[in-house]
């Protein structure tokens, strides 16, 4: 578990857990793609096709962002909301502190802990390796298709492939992902975790307030 924890830590959260927004190991290279071909609108697809898109962006933007970070949060922003389950992942990350909360709580909650993560672990994506790359394994139907896995490696030069697998349902008609796993540790029980103390000391409103502030800062070490 040690191992994993620090593998976690190392690999950039913005680029492991915003892999769900195709903030991730780069897919630059067309025979990566080619290797694992996926029909249109499919978990696979999507996570190929915002994968190579995100990093053409950052590599075409890459100073314009290193000069201004507010752009390169507000483009992470976009792209987090669009395709990760903010809402939904949170109510996994508070757990049973969350049963009966209100969606207000849970969205205020939400967003804070997005906030905190970019702000922590945003700037990271400056430090791609353009090198890197992406090869979806799989693509797995749970709960007669309710969610699927879709299970990746990170492909880097000189070192062992990285698993990454990434969870998915339909919201509001679309794929979004709700978790990420990297070596096996899930993005959501790493933070329920982590919230757990707060959470029993304070409610949902109080714990999204520090986190908002930076006195609680949402970190995978």
């Amino acid at each position: 578990m040690i191992r994993k924890t620090f593998r976690f830590a190392a690999l950039p959260l913005s680029v492991a857990l915003l892999a769900a927004t195709g903030l991730q190991a780069p897919v630059a290279h067309a025979q990566t793609a080619a290797a694992s071909p996926a029909p249109a609108a499919t978990p696979s697809k999507l996570v190929l096709d915002n994968s190579t898109r995100i990093l053409n962006t950052l590599e075409a933007r890459r100073a314009e962002f290193t000069a201004d970070r507010g752009k390169l949060r507000a483009f992470m922003a976009g792209e987090f909301n669009a395709i990760f389950d903010r809402d939904y992942a949170a109510r996994l990350v508070l757990g049973t502190h969350g049963r009966g909360a209100s969606d207000a709580d849970v969205k205020l909650f939400a967003d804070a802990l997005a906030e905190s993560l970019m702000q922590r672990y945003g700037a990271s994506l400056l430090d791609l390796n353009a090198r890197l790359q992406v090869r979806v394994k799989s693509e797995t139907p749970i709960r007669g298709g309710a969610i699927v896995k879709v299970s990746s490696e990170y492909l880097r030069q000189g070192g062992e492939p990285v698993p990454v697998d990434y969870l998915m349902r339909q919201s509001g008609g679309k794929w979004k992902v709700f978790d990420v796993m990297v070596e096996g540790v899930s993005f959501v029980q790493t933070f329920r975790n982590q919230f757990d103390t707060p959470l029993r000391q304070k409610s949902i409103a109080q714990v999204a307030a520090e986190l908002k502030a930076g006195s609680l800062q949402a970190t995978a070490e």
